[in-house]
């Protein structure tokens, strides 16, 4: 699974994928794109949990304007929406995935960090949508995930200004749900990412599909949609394990 730019490794039912593009900052080229796509496609059997970071001291510092495409109205269309089909699966392939984050967390970095589900920075983050500097508009889904995180009125002022946030300031902010000191990051995602690996399966993909969707619904759609999720997990094999563990003063022991 592991390619040149997306470094693979699995311990323990969790990937740990490495975006390794060290002398780019780990900017987002298409190829890097393809390969985290490929791994989210098609999980290797047994992965519980996915772990994503960068190398070299910076997470993903977006799209790597070296390597830009002059595209037409058409192509660059197209382009945005293959971005939102992988994060997509980021998002809601079902599979639980954690950032472990430093250095810099730019434009389709952010993006990508947008899409998982558990965010930790380190002293060193910087979160930035420079697009607005560039003459462009963000892409990758910044305008929806992001936006749902900061709201509309403080992310127009984060693209107007090019403002950069570090990691306390993302903690405040949402960008990041842990702030940590200078390396830990990896250690601290590897054990949370050990904790929801000890979850029912069906309940973390019951969170995963629901919680976003139910955001979008009208109230009493969301209400009618938590309990179709409630019947379908309190029902489960998994449900009664974890009662049973309860009851008996144990750790369960799921699927």
């Amino acid at each position: 699974m592991s390619g040149p730019m997306l470094q693979t490794e699995i311990r323990d039912g969790i990937a740990v994928l490495t975006m390794n593009r060290p002398a780019k900052r780990n900017a987002m080229c298409d190829g890097l794109l393809e390969e985290i796509d490929a791994f989210f496609r098609a999980p290797p059997s047994g992965v519980k949990v996915a772990v994503l970071t960068g190398t070299a001291g910076h997470f993903c510092s977006g799209l790597d304007l070296s390597e830009h495409v002059q595209r037409d109205a058409e192509g660059t269309m197209r382009h945005s929406r293959s971005w939102h089909a992988v994060l997509d699966r980021i998002q809601f392939g079902g599979l639980p995935v954690v950032s472990a984050m430093f250095g810099a967390v730019i434009g389709g970095g952010l993006e990508i960090a947008a899409a998982t589900h558990v965010r930790i920075a380190e002293p060193s983050t910087i979160f930035q949508l420079p697009e607005g500097r560039r003459g462009i508009f963000v892409g990758g889904g910044a305008s929806v995930r992001v936006g749902r995180i900061l709201g509309a009125d403080r992310m127009i002022e984060m693209m107007l200004t090019g403002r950069k946030y570090g990691a306390e300031e993302g903690l405040a902010l949402g960008l990041t749900h842990y702030a940590v000191a200078e390396g830990e990051a990896l250690p601290m995602a590897m054990e949370i990412a050990g904790r929801i690996a000890s979850n029912a399966p069906l309940s973390n993909y019951i969170m995963i599909q629901a919680l976003s969707r139910i955001e979008d619904m009208s109230k009493q759609d969301g209400l009618f949609t938590e309990s179709l999720c409630a019947a379908i997990t309190q029902t489960s094999p998994d449900a009664l394990e974890g009662l049973q563990a309860f009851l008996q003063k144990r750790d369960p022991s799921f699927r």
